[in-house]
This record gives structure tokens, sequence and C-alpha cells, in this order.
């Protein structure tokens, strides 16, 4: 039943010669990676807009300068990006270009920031899209919760299938919203040169407004940028492009961050010549919709839907990254090596399942209300462009090949307005990005603890050169049988145990409750293996493991003193079907865990298999 379940969920299996037919075109990967910065032009633009009319609405002509300070800083981002996607095709963004010019700390502080945003892009994408389709249908509000888990999950086995097919099925949402808001702004720019829209901006551009501050200033720009998060997407997926890999993630990487400029500005630009003032009820892309199609149109209608789809897979471009990054973490042995596997579409299944279930928690943790989320998501992704973009310039003073000089101002330029923007979110946001401080410095304790770990194991498990390995040689094997009833499974057991052992010992544990079963269960083993050592062990407490745990010890140091190995056998059956399972103890699980906590015995498992 879980087979055929998990076929029609995920699909068959690929085979490991299969894995160039699931690599992304141009067309695919703009849709799959590019959904969370496209996106982002559905609230980044009001972000801007909000904090300037918290003065006055006069105020709002300053959106026009701070988008452009955000467009250079988009466009410094992309260069950089497309540099760091020649210079390291093998993936990873951010978390290579730190580890390989700022050491393992700086790729960690990279890695495990992107790490959290990426849960972060899920659960903030997710809710968002919620909000939309609940604005759109008020009575689905109080399903808000269920509804963005299931989309999460939806995205998540969307995900399991394989990129190809995510890839097919995001293309729809992903180019519906191109397209939509492609109509809307050439439609807008005929409205307003056939004069059917006039300008009605509060005030005009340049006008002196009392009381603006630099402050204010900062504060709408630090927040308006939460409209580049999801652009470092690319370079963390560059191998799951078609060949030629770099080439093809850089051009894609150039066409969304084209895009999205020309989104960005379009709707700055619309919001003020209009005279669009942010509320709580109607968001500024709806209310230019409104305005540029006329009432409640079929155009209008049309972006709404648009809207609420893209917001919804937007999350899309976490569970695209997350699991490469994952992946490249584990290959340095900072994360679990299970990050490196691959499921039977070939994708990095622990890493996408482990995405969508930490986005799961922070929905439920947050009630889906992370609006509040969106500064820290921002500084997530900013602390990585940092490290990153300077550690670029480090990159090319090392290497000095080609404009390297140009190559590294323009990193220089980027890293400068990245850094500002950390500095500027913790100053202006610090109410919403102090978690940031208490999740980074346990993350990166987790990832040492992991890797001292698999260092420790590793030096462990080396056969070092020119070593001999001194193999034991015993005289003789003492094996022990642990005995509930004496059954068929314990027949074939003793038979195992006395064709490989020297010595064996049959091992029962009886309790207080029924006494005339213990010594019946006794009596039996004794007529049918009278040459076999049976040991009854009293337990007065109902625990089968200590009893037994403490006469293994005991077996084992008289066995080692005579030179014999010492094997614990648990027998066990097995059932016809694996449902059948829950309907059985799991005695022997608990004997074999405890048991492996020995260094000095082994442990072995006799099944038997049943047929009914």
């Amino acid at each position: 039943m879980w087979r055929y379940l998990k076929r029609v969920l995920i699909g068959k299996p690929l085979k490991t010669l299969d894995e160039g037919q699931s690599h992304l075109t141009k067309f695919k990967a703009l849709a799959m990676l590019s959904s969370d910065a496209i996106s982002s032009v559905a609230y980044g633009p009001e972000q801007i807009t909000t904090v300037l009319v918290t003065l006055s609405a006069a105020a709002l002509w300053y959106s026009i300068p701070i988008a452009a300070i955000v467009l250079v800083l988009l466009l410094a981002i992309t260069l950089s990006y497309q540099q760091i996607i020649r210079a390291y095709p093998s993936g990873g963004g951010a978390y290579v270009v730190a580890t390989q010019n700022w050491g393992s700390n700086g790729g960690l502080f990279a890695g495990g920031s992107l790490l959290v945003d990426y849960m972060l892009t899920v659960a903030v994408s997710t809710t968002s899209g919620v909000e939309a389709i609940t604005s759109a249908v008020p009575a689905l509000y109080r399903f808000s919760i269920p509804i963005a888990i299931i989309i999460v999950l939806l995205i998540m086995f969307m995900n399991l299938r394989g990129m190809s097919e995510s890839a097919n099925f995001l293309t729809v949402p992903v180019y519906f919203f191109v397209v939509m808001i492609f109509a809307m702004i050439i439609w807008g720019i005929y409205d307003i040169t056939t004069g059917n829209i006039h300008y009605q901006a509060p005030a005009d551009y340049g006008t002196p407004v009392a009381g603006m501050s630099v402050v204010l200033f900062i504060r709408a720009f630090s927040a308006g940028s939460s409209s580049l998060t999801g652009v470092e997407a690319v370079s963390n997926a560059v191998p799951n492009f078609n060949k030629p890999k770099e080439k093809n993630a850089a051009t894609t990487l150039a066409i969304m961050s084209a895009i999205l400029a020309f989104f960005f500005i379009a709707i700055i630009f619309f919001s003020f010549f209009i005279g669009v003032v942010p509320n709580g009820r109607t968001t500024v892309l709806s209310q230019i919709a409104l305005k540029i199609f006329g009432g409640h149109g079929l155009g209008f209608y049309l972006l709404q839907l648009s809207t609420a789809m893209i917001l919804a897979v937007a999350a899309n471009t976490g569970f695209s990254a997350f699991p490469i990054l994952a992946f490249n973490m584990a290959k340095d042995k900072y994360m679990p090596h299970a990050f490196m596997d691959r499921g039977d579409r070939l994708g990095y299944s622990n890493g996408i399942i482990s995405l969508a279930i930490g986005a799961i928690i922070l929905i439920l943790i947050f009630h889906g209300q992370t609006n509040n989320l969106i500064p820290l998501y921002a500084v997530g992704v900013f602390v990585p462009f940092t490290l990153s973009q300077s550690g670029m310039i480090i990159h090319w003073f090392r290497e000095r090949e080609g404009w390297w000089v140009g190559k590294a101002f323009i990193n220089l330029v980027g890293a400068a307005i990245s850094l500002s923007l950390v500095v500027f979110l913790f100053w202006q946001h610090f109410g919403n990005v102090w978690p940031y401080l208490i999740i980074m410095p346990l993350l990166l304790y987790m990832f040492h603890k992991i890797h001292t770990h698999y260092t420790k194991v590793a030096a462990q498990l080396r056969v070092a050169e020119k070593t001999k390995v001194q193999l034991h040689d015993y005289d003789g094997a003492t094996v022990i049988v642990l005995v509930g009833n004496v059954t068929r499974v314990t027949r074939g057991a003793i038979n195992y145990a006395r064709s490989i052992g020297d010595y064996v010992i049959a091992m029962h544990v009886s309790f207080d409750e029924n006494p005339g079963k213990e010594h019946k269960t006794a009596n039996e083993f004794k007529a049918e293996y009278p040459d076999v050592r049976f040991v009854d062990i009293h337990s007065s407490y109902r625990s089968i493991a200590k009893p037994t745990l403490r006469f293994v010890d005991v077996i084992a140091k008289r066995a080692e003193a005579r030179n014999y190995s010492t094997t614990v056998l648990v027998p066990q059956f097995i059932p016809k079907h694996p449902w059948q399972l829950a309907l059985h103890n799991q005695t022997s699980v608990r004997l074999r865990a405890v048991l492996n906590s020995r260094e000095n015995i082994i442990v072995a498992s006799y099944n038997y298999h049943l047929h009914e």
C-alpha cells in the first residue's frame, strides 16, 4: 500500500543515468527559480510607500529615488552573482564563495543564514499567497493555517517528483503573472499618453516635505530592499541547468533581474503618478490595477488571480535552493550526510522534506501571520550577500584574471551597499531581527559539533598506511540466545547458535505475574535441549533490557578471560505483511538497541518469516 501510494505521489524511480533528463532549460529554470524574486514586486514597492506615508502623503515622491538606489543594489548583486556562477559553477552560491575566501566560519555564517532564510521564504511566501486567497474569499480566512500547510505539502510533493516536473507546473503561475504585469504596464502607459489617466500625485517630485529625515529615508530603503530576496537562488542551483551550465545560469539570472527591475520601477512610478496611498484593506498593486483596468473588470481579476498564484508558489525557490545548499554543507561535513542522498526522482529528498517541516513549524509558531518576519527574512539574505561579494573581492585579488580590477570594484559596490543595508535593518527593525543574533550562534555551534563528530569518526576508522592491522584470534565462541517461549523461532535460533558457537547459553527473563508459566517454559526448554544451559533471570520490575544487559556483561567478561568471543542472538519472527508489525511488541528492537551500547559483544538477529 505504501509503495503504491509513493508511486502515485512521487512517480516511478529514475535511473542515475537519467540525471541529464531532469536538468532545466532556461525557460523552465526562470519559472522555477524566479518565483520568489519576481513575486516580491507584489509587496516590495508597498513596503517603501508604507514607511513614507507615516510622515505624509506628500513624502511619497521619495519612493522614486529610493527605488533607484534599490535598482543600483540589484544591478551590483546581479553582476556579482554572475561572476560567482562562472567562478564557482558547482553551486552553493554564497556558502561556497565565503568558505573559499573567508574560511569555514565565514562560509557557515553565510550557509546558516541562507538555510534559515529559505525556510522563511517558504513560510512568508505561502502565508502571503493565502492572504491573497482569503482576500478574494473571506469565508476561508479561518482556515488560513490549514490552507498554508496544504500548499507547503503540495509544493513539497511536487519537488519530490523531480525538478523537471515541478518546473512544468510552475511555468503557468509564474508566466501568467509576468504576462499580467506586462499587460498592466502597457495598458497604463497607453492610458497616460491618451489622457485616460491623469497626474494625481499628492506632491510634485522634488517638493520639500517638512519632517523628512535621513533616518526615515533609510528605513524606507531597507524595507523596500525585501524585493531583492530570492535573487541568489540561481547561483545556488547551477548544477541543475542544462549544459553549458554556467552560461545558462548567468543568462537566466540576467533575465530574472531585468524583469524584476522593470516591474519594480514601473509599480513605483504608477503608484506615484496615480497618487496611490497604502491602506490596510487594499494592496498598492491592487489599487494600481483598479485604476488602470477600470473598476472591477476582467483584467483586474486576472491580475489578482495571477498574484495569488505566484505568491503561493514563490515558496518553490526555497525548495530549489535549500537542498543544493544542504548538499554542499553535508559534503563539507557540516550537515548530516543524509542530505547528500538522492531520492527516487534524483532530487535531494531529505533536504526537500526538512525544508517543508521547518516551514510548517514556522507557520504554526506564528499562526500564519509572518509579515513581521520580513525584516528577519531580509537579514538572512543580505548577510550572505555581503559575505559573498566581499569574498569575491578577495578572489579577484588572488586570481588577478582578465578585467579583475573592474570586477572587484563591482563587488565592492555591492558589498558596501548590502553591508549598509544589514546595519540599517538592525538599526531600524531591531525588534523584528533580534532573533538572528540567537539563531546564528546556535547554528554555528551545531555545524561545528557535526563536523567534529565526522572528523573523529574518520580518524578512528581510517586505516593508516604502513600500519599492520591487528586481528584478534579467538580460541572459541560463546553464544547467548535470548528466549521468550519455546517455539519454532527458539528451535531455529538454538540450532543456528550451535552451528557457530562452542558454548551456547539460553537466557530467559521471568516476571512475578505468572510464576507457573515461567516454570513451564523452563521445563519445556530443558526437555527439548538438555545439553544447552538454560538461565532464568528474575525481574521484579517487569524490565527485560536491564537484566539482560547485566547477564550479558557477566558472561562477556568470563568469555574474554577464556579468549572467547561473545555473540548475543536475538530471535524474532517477521510477519508476512508490514502492517502486521504494529500488532506485536517490539521487544527485540529494544533489546538490540540496548545491547549495541556494549563494544565487547556481537549482536545478531535470527529471523523467522511467517507465511500467514
